[in-house]
């Protein structure tokens, strides 16, 4: 059985704070530390997990990939991003078991009470906005979702503050003529939730689903469903809100078969814990994640063509890929971009990657922390640059061997110490019995004298001469004076 590897890269874009020193002592070598002898260092570190600064490989990230970056002011509109509904000229509505009510013009409509079998219709015409403010309903179906945008420039749903709400579909959604509905909240055009109360929807299919786009910047939203929780066509984007789903197939999904470059995730903030039985988080073009604290638990926790995480919590605990970039879309080259964010993954045993990009693999920033057998599977550039980086090992592992320098970061072989490492650190580094000293981040791999070692993992045979180790102290001065 593959040992696990317990990887932790710790990012800074210009190799800020301090570095930790061989052994166990503590020493600030940053001011000693130019821009070229930084990237040495990164190089160095990072050589041995098949992950090395200006590598080449068979693909690119293209422009088109690059040019995918969005903004709040791109995403949302002030209406958007408001918690709470203009009610000078609302209507009031109460529910009533069977009784279907169709909304035909533009407005704010509050809905409230309990039923049976009653979907909410909005058909509204091209230009319309309409905005159902949830204030305490609860709609129970058997096959129809409980609110259907049928037409309408967008619709809201907007619960209202301190308020609890419920929508639940039990059975097999039923067709409308060539449209299949199949979300408990189902609407052809633009779909934005948002609000100050919370909202909870169970479905034996889809949660929620717009064939255009899904926008969510507040409230509090629970889904449990067996198909997709949040489904759009074209994007996905989220600027607040606590969600949490739990799913046979994905969390969310955005994408479409009739349209080749659509497919797009944008996380600007919110909460969301996510348990998927597929893809917690699955974009066909892009993932985006610029904030927001995010917890998934799937076998895969997010895909796209495209991934980029440029900041955000991120814990994922995942069975096949954390991090997956593979070809959804023909117009751009799978790439995964990490420039930011604290991103820790959690791998299951078996043939799994922690981050698998079938194009390059790019960090520039952020903390990554990875546990897995293989933490990294590219297949085009891996590329590190303007940070530092600290590995560290499960207990099983010396503590003082990079990996054997594949580029697929499985488990290591006969892995080799680098002349310059042992030259560097104090003998109780380089002892089997001491596994919990980690390597510093990567300075004493970059330089320092000494022929290429052949030994296999394990101390140097003590005939092996070795130049003067140096104290912690001499080393922050860089000095040569011998120690220990």
């Amino acid at each position: 059985m593959n040992r696990k590897k317990t990887t932790a890269l710790l990012l800074a874009a210009l190799l800020a704070g301090s570095l930790t020193a061989c052994g166990t002592s503590t020493a600030d070598v940053s001011s000693q530390t130019d821009g070229s002898a930084a990237q040495e260092t990164i190089d160095a570190a990072f050589s041995g997990s098949g992950f090395g600064s200006g590598e080449t490989g068979d693909t690119a990230v293209t422009a088109e990939a690059v040019a995918y970056t969005e903004t709040d002011s791109d995403l949302f509109t002030e209406r958007d991003l408001a918690q709470t509904a203009d009610l000078t000229d609302a209507v009031t509505l109460s529910v009533t078991d069977g009784q279907d009510i169709t909304i035909s013009e533009a407005g704010v409509y509050v809905l409230s009470g309990t039923a049976e079998n009653v979907t909410v219709f909005v058909d509204a015409g091209d230009e319309d906005k309409v905005q159902l403010v949830l204030d305490g309903l609860t709609l129970t179906n058997t096959d129809a979702p409980c609110i259907y945008g049928k037409n309408a420039d967008k619709v809201f749903v907007t619960t209202a503050q301190g308020s609890e709400n419920r929508l639940t579909v039990t059975g097999t959604f039923a067709a409308d003529g060539e449209t299949s509905p199949d979300g408990v909240i189902f609407s052809k055009d633009d779909l934005v939730l948002n609000g100050l109360g919370t909202l909870t929807i169970s479905s034996a299919d889809n949660g929620v689903v717009s064939k255009d786009d899904l926008k969510l910047t507040g409230g509090s939203l629970v889904i449990d469903c067996a198909a997709d929780g949040l489904e759009a066509n074209n994007t996905i984007a989220a600027a607040g809100g606590a969600v949490t789903i739990t799913t046979d197939k994905d969390g969310m999904n955005a994408g479409n078969d009739d349209e080749e470059d659509a497919g797009e995730v944008y996380l600007l903030g919110g909460t969301f814990t996510i348990t998927a039985g597929s893809d917690a988080i699955h974009g066909d073009a892009l993932v985006q994640i610029d904030d927001g604290a995010l917890t998934l638990t799937a076998p895969e926790g997010i895909e796209g063509t495209v991934v980029r995480i440029n900041g955000g919590t991120i814990a994922i605990t995942a069975s096949d890929d954390g991090v997956n970039a593979s070809r959804k879309v023909t117009s751009l080259t799978p790439a995964v971009e990490i420039t930011g964010g604290d991103l820790t993954i959690t791998m299951g045993q078996g043939d799994t990657d922690a981050i698998d990009s079938n194009g390059d693999l790019t960090i520039t920033g952020g903390t990554v922390t990875i546990t897995a057998n293989s933490p990294f599977d590219y297949d085009g550039a891996g590329t590190l640059s303007g940070g530092d980086g600290h590995r560290q090992r499960g207990s099983r592992h010396r503590a003082d061997q990079p990996d054997d320098g594949r580029r697929h970061g499985g488990a290591a072989g006969a892995a080799r110490c680098p002349a310059a490492a042992w030259a560097r650190c104090p003998a109780a580094a380089r002892t089997a019995s001491s596994p919990a000293v980690r390597w510093p981040p990567g300075t004493a791999w970059a330089s320092g004298p000494g022929p290429p070692p052949t030994e296999t993992p394990g101390p140097p045979p003590p005939s092996t001469a070795r130049p003067p180790l140096l104290t912690a102290a001499a080393w922050a001065a860089g000095g040569a004076t011998a120690g220990s």
